[in-house]
């Protein structure tokens, strides 16, 4: 902690966990020592957010052990100084760490006398220590957030309450949008409805101020307010006004300010930097498309018969003859409107896939634990889903598991959220189009999960099937009907997975058993002590390859290497010199664990970017020799003969593919890289770059 206001000295402080706190004093103009004290702290873990200085130079520690306030003048005082809180009727919360919040509105003058001390996750004091004596202003017994700010010669505090009526989360019909700082803490409240107030307080007196209230209500259940920032400035009648910026905990930011009587309201959506997994879903037929898609069907075709069938299509044509003519008056209607007025038109009701499908339900999931469904044509955000319980630094796994294209049946997505700290695992279910949870239950999880497979095998409901390993080598499905066990049963010896140690260095293949318990197959151990396992990459199970070969200069024809169980692995040399760095990467057939293929970039180091498509990998790295940026393309041919045609087998090939290398030169670093996807895959492929 660093403290100074303009007096010609700066203090240093430190603090050794539970012993004691160091305090250095430096003169600003030659950086010399000027004095040196160790105070004994034996109930102080931290001095960044539990202590604060206030006044002319006094440091405020809150002792929850002693139910106290010690107090110490650095430029006087060497030993702390207790005044207990009793006299004052406060008392702090049982396990929560006190904290002390200050504020200096100037650098060069002294902090503040005033200061906020929470007591609990929604209790603060707004308390005065001046002289020596420390007193009570005002109290917020149930409050979400504080701050300060200045504006002149006048300082405020700003509080955030809850604007209805609030009662404990343990409660029988407790409501989501707690605002406890800790889900743990026993006094934790619920705000119903989600609404807060903001109200401005003389910090000299603790009195309100009138007519400063904002209220705000936030749409999403489970989140609540994290962080506070206002602005004060005066107005015409000497009167204080102010602006203010709420951040929340799923990563929003509203700003609120009150202009005529009225609340200016925007939000941004701050999370959508952050995002960590992205699926595009194709929209829903219309009545017309589900129409026409029927009357062509198999089943169809054998219950209506051609009498049946030749009436079914008059009736469709009269459908798609009005929906046209609806479509033609629309175009008309729309281009005497603006364009903005256009695209915020665009909701949930009015959903419905394009001519070419290519509208499409971008579905993300962000760092912070929210969800969204984007239309991707406009960029309108349709819906907004937060899960309040996901820990910051989480690893999440989006999975379609069924589309749009099973009607009646809803469309399901499937997110496995894995804890960073504990390793537990958890699913959530829901309808990617109109973002609502899903009535489907899914299993709970009571291992941690080392590896999630989506089959293309279906149940009865056409949901893919979704395999869970866990740290026991235990496998889960989900759905696991007895039609999908079954399934299971018969290709189980087909099932083959991989599992990644990177910490010692360890690729591990295993094949299911009948019975659904694992077996392991093959073991790739890299030396952990010269090189780490950085990345594995495999291809995307979805994607279809159209052109079998490359045509040559004499007509002879090179046909790719299409191998779908081939893995990318790249390593990066544990020694950080610029001379002996190197990138790695092997080619590892999942099924076998044989190496197709393997390379080194030498003088070459992370962060390694990699795309892993068709018959090539194409990875980028830091040439640390050339100080440039570098990426590699690797091709892999089985020749001008194909081994076999019909039907692909990693158990069944004698000889290893022939690889084309290539390095290229990039003009500027690159933070994300992935290549294109088309529905059949006849457009080449491009590679996009962040």
């Amino acid at each position: 902690m660093m403290y100074s206001y303009g007096s010609g000295v700066v203090w240093a402080l430190g603090v050794v966990p539970f012993s004691h706190v160091n305090i250095v004093k430096f003169n600003v103009e030659d950086g010399e020592i000027v004095q040196q004290v160790r105070v004994s702290t034996p109930w102080l873990q931290s001095l960044t957010g539990a202590c604060g200085v206030v006044d002319e130079a006094v440091l405020v520690c809150p002792d929850p052990s002693s139910r106290s306030l010690q107090t110490l003048a650095l430029e006087t005082e060497w030993e702390l100084r207790q005044i207990p809180l009793q006299s004052l009727d406060l008392e702090f919360a049982g396990g929560f760490q006190p904290r002390v919040l200050p504020t200096q509105p100037n650098p060069v003058d002294p902090s503040r006398a005033q200061f906020f001390l929470q007591l609990s996750p929604s209790h603060y004091a707004l308390l005065q220590y001046h002289h020596g004596v420390l007193s009570l202003l005002k109290t917020f017994p149930q409050a979400a957030l504080v701050s300060f700010a200045t504006t002149g010669e006048k300082t405020v505090a700003a509080v955030v309450t809850c604007r209805s009526e609030m009662k404990p989360s343990g409660s029988e019909d407790g409501s989501l949008g707690s605002f406890a700082e800790k889900p743990s803490a026993q006094d934790s409240l619920t705000c119903f409805n989600q609404t807060y107030t903001i109200n401005l307080y003389l910090v000299e007196t603790g009195r309100r101020l009138l007519d400063t209230t904002i209220t705000f209500s936030l749409e999403q259940n489970g989140t609540r307010p994290e962080r506070l920032f206002v602005q004060v400035f005066l107005k015409k009648d000497d009167s204080v006004g102010y602006r203010a910026l709420v951040q929340t905990e799923d990563h929003l930011l509203l700003f609120l300010q009150q202009l005529a009587g009225k609340v200016v309201l925007w939000g941004r959506e701050e999370s959508l930097a952050e995002v960590v997994c992205l699926e595009m879903v194709d929209l829903p037929l219309t009545g017309a498309q589900a129409e026409l898609e029927g009357e062509f069907g198999k089943k169809a075709a054998i219950q209506d018969g051609l009498l049946g069938m030749f009436l079914k299509r008059l009736s469709s044509q009269l459908i798609l003859l009005q929906a046209w003519t609806s479509h033609l008056w629309k175009m008309f209607y729309d281009a005497r409107k603006p364009r903005s007025q256009i695209k915020n038109e665009i909701n949930i009701d009015t959903l419905a896939r394009d001519e070419f499908n290519l509208q499409k339900m971008m579905v993300m999931v962000t760092a912070s634990g929210k969800l969204f469904g984007i239309e991707s044509s406009s960029g309108t955000i349709l819906w907004k889903q937060y899960l309040p319980n996901v820990k910051p630094d989480s690893s999440f796994k989006l999975m379609v598991q069924r589309t749009t294209a099973h009607f009646p049946h809803p469309p399901q997505c499937t997110l496995l959220v894995k804890d960073k700290e504990t390793g537990m695992s958890s699913l959530y279910v829901f309808n990617p189009i109109f973002g609502k949870w899903s009535q489907v239950v899914p299993p709970l999880l009571k291992r941690p999960i080392l590896q999630s497979l989506l089959l293309p095998i279906m149940d009865q409901d056409y949901a893919k099937v979704l395999l869970l390993i866990d740290d026991e080598y235990k496998v889960t499905a989900f759905p696991a009907t007895r039609n999908v066990l079954r399934q299971l049963h018969e290709l189980a010896p087909s099932i083959f997975f991989y599992l990644v140690d990177a910490e010692q260095g360890r690729l591990c293949g295993y094949r299911l058993r009948k019975d659904l318990s694992t077996e392991l197959s093959w073991e790739l151990t890299i030396p952990a002590e010269v090189q780490r396992i950085v990345k594995v990459k495999g291809k995307r199970s979805s994607e279809h390859v159209h052109s079998q070969g490359r045509v040559m200069g004499d007509r002879s024809v090179l046909y790719k290497s299409l191998n779908p169980n081939l893995l990318a692995v790249v390593t990066e040399s544990t020694d950080v010199h610029h001379e002996r760095t190197f990138i790695g990467i092997f080619l590892v057939d999942g099924v076998t664990g044989r190496i197709i293929h393997s390379s080194v970039q030498r003088k070459a180091k992370g962060p390694v970017h990699i795309v892993h498509s068709e018959n090539w990998v194409v990875y980028q790295y830091w040439n640390s020799k050339a100080r440039r940026n570098e990426f590699t393309a690797l091709e892999l041919y089985e020749g001008t003969e194909q081994y076999n045609a019909t039907a692909f087998s990693s158990l069944d090939r004698p000889q290893l593919p022939q690889v084309l290398q290539q390095s290229y030169i990039f003009p500027s670093s690159i933070s994300a890289m992935e290549a294109t996807i088309t529905e059949r895959g006849i457009t080449s492929r491009h590679l996009l770059s962040e």
